[in-house]
């Protein structure tokens, strides 16, 4: 294997220090004769550092810092433990990272059992996984294992004879697809473990916080939704995260099928969350002193030629704000955001949990700046826990073959980042979204919940949000081309899958009440004076999507990871360079 990789990647690997100069020329050469990109110029040394430190950015200085990088990897660990951490790393396409995880997602079988050809195979795939992969196109893989055979021949590692025989022996038949949805959380953690053990080119035992029984019904509720009644709303792909409310993640579907795309919609995808954003509006009114029988009148409103509307283009005139939000009314949701300040909604979405960018402007009121159903989950955990941060989690425990523990989970210190009043307060008007809003269909058994439906712009997501006090559950349904859906709505497809899979999570789980127990008398509130000038009424505003909204376009947040021992360079790349 490594004998392959070397004759088709990197055949002087041995007689440079990182960066070879001398095919470097070569492919330019080559290029300019051609009019085309025909050759890289990157060592195997320059891949590994661009796996393990850069990202994707194709740029001089993203070169330069490649070979800075690429010299020190040469320098600190040699040439036999660089290729090492390059074929456990390397990645193969179809959710396998690593030579050894390549061979038994495309042969079924360990690395250590295959023969030339199919080493051949996986040493031609590396140059474009999708395309070169055997379970996609045979015909173009065995022609680039072809070509590896060849120059292994030209570097002396194998006899003509031996090429030749290999040349004429078929493709073995690829392994069967994963068909589970754990595949998606094996690649998440996957991500994970270099910030919390560092290199390792052993075997570990990761223990996780999944449950393989709700892991399994959230793939099943998932899949057999979008499958029944996907192509009558156009709806192709949804996703399904459930978390303890400390943040232990459950459950976790990136995708209605990990085996046709290995894609993580849970953890990666940020998609527009509609009027599920809208409770960290009303709970930035809260803490700013209003309560949930506050009034504010729902009638149109007009901000700088900005005129957001309700679904249904009519008007209910005075409400309560436990009213507005369960019934989900857009035109009180801006007017609450511009009057408490964007700025303010922002900040308590962040301090709930909330990583992504978020636009402090008054259309954030409605879920315009994306976010990921993970990061979603979590902000609406401590709704769920009497109001502690919650950081999603899976890994608790990384151990290795020998039994030595590399990581071990500690709990975080709890932080109070809501109220026990205002928790009441939110579950109290959140418990009305299923009882009598937009969600009434969501309620199940005697389990007290509560919860938030979202339907971005033109339909283009459809979301529901629901927790008891045993479990947050988000789902998120849509098309990852952002294409519009048939009116999918959140309190259609999303509350179905939701209650179903919650009834089947609460089974045998003695029925608790939601944190925090608010009375209007008790609390002591002085309601503020301030009620909008009436207008017309009739009409529900509903969870539907609204009509002009300012478009959001959140930049890329930066790489970041927690130190480890190949973090060492970064610090001095960034005093070299300057940025992240």
């Amino acid at each position: 294997m490594p004998q392959a990789f070397i004759a088709i990647e990197d055949r002087r690997f041995y007689d440079h220090w990182g960066v070879d100069f001398i095919g470097l020329a070569r492919a330019m050469k080559t290029n300019l004769e051609h009019g085309t990109m025909v050759q890289g110029g990157s060592t195997l040394t320059q891949q590994l550092a661009k796996n393990l430190f850069l990202t994707p950015e194709r740029s001089l200085e993203r070169k330069v810092q490649e070979a800075v990088l690429a010299f020190w990897l040469e320098r600190k660990f040699g040439k036999k433990k660089i290729l090492e951490m390059y074929l456990n790393r390397v990645y193969f396409g179809a959710g396998a990272y690593g030579v050894e995880a390549a061979a038994q997602r495309y042969f079924g079988k360990s690395i250590r059992a295959v023969n030339i050809s199919e080493a051949s195979i996986l040493a031609g795939l590396v140059k474009a996984p999708s395309r070169l992969a055997p379970t996609r196109d045979p015909d173009a893989a065995r022609a680039r294992a072809d070509l590896v055979l060849a120059s292994m021949a030209d570097e002396g590692y194998i006899s003509r004879d031996l090429a030749n025989r290999a040349f004429r022996v078929s493709p073995p038949s690829p392994a069967p697809k994963p068909e589970g949805a754990i595949g998606y959380v094996a690649d998440w953690v996957m991500d994970q473990l270099d910030g919390l053990v560092g290199v390792y080119d052993e075997d570990l035992t990761v223990q996780t916080t999944i449950d393989p029984k709700l892991e399994a019904e959230a793939e099943k509720d998932l899949s057999e939704a979008i499958a029944k009644k996907g192509p009558a709303l156009k709806v192709s792909q949804g996703a399904l995260v459930a978390l303890a409310p400390d943040g232990a993640v459950k459950a976790l579907v990136g995708g209605k099928s990990y085996a046709d795309s290995q894609f993580n919609r849970a953890v990666a995808a940020k998609r527009q969350p509609g009027s599920s954003f809208k409770p960290f509006v009303y709970l930035t009114g809260l803490e700013l002193g209003l309560t949930p029988d506050a009034v504010r009148v729902d009638e149109p409103i007009r901000l700088k030629g900005w005129n957001p509307e309700n679904y249904s283009r009519r008007y209910n005139g005075p409400m309560t704000l436990t009213t507005a939000l369960s019934r989900s009314i857009n035109t009180v949701a801006v007017r609450l955001g511009v009057e408490v300040g964007p700025e303010n909604v922002v900040l308590t979405a962040q301090r709930l949990g909330i990583s992504s960018e978020l636009a402090a402007n008054p259309s954030v009121a409605l879920g315009t700046s994306e976010v990921t159903p993970i990061e979603l989950a979590g902000a609406y955990a401590p709704f769920a826990n009497g109001g502690m941060l919650a950081r999603p989690y899976v890994v608790t425990r990384v151990t290795s073959s020998n039994g030595e523990v590399l990581y071990n989970r500690r709990a975080e210190p709890p932080k109070e980042v809501v109220d026990i009043d205002r928790v009441g307060m939110m579950n109290a008007m959140l418990t009305e979204t299923i009882r009598s809003g937009t969600a009434r269909s969501a309620s199940f058994r005697d389990w007290p919940a509560a919860g938030k439906t979202g339907t971005s712009q033109d339909f283009r997501d459809a979301w529901f949000v629901g927790y008891t006090s045993h479990l947050v559950t988000a789902v998120w349904l849509g098309n990852d081309d952002n294409s519009v859906t048939k009116k999918a709505s959140g309190g259609g497809l999303p509350v179905e899958i939701w209650s179903r899979f919650m009834a089947r999570a609460h089974d045998g789980v003695a029925v608790a009440a939601l944190p925090g127990d608010w009375n209007a008398h008790v609390a002591g509130y002085q309601e503020p004076g301030d009620v909008y000038q009436t207008g017309p009424g009739g009409g529900d505003g509903g969870d539907m999507p609204d009509g002009q909204w300012v478009d959001e376009s959140p930049r890329q947040r930066p790489r970041g990871g927690d130190g480890g021992p190949l973090r060492e360079p970064l610090g001095f790349l960034k005093r070299l360079f300057g940025g992240g």
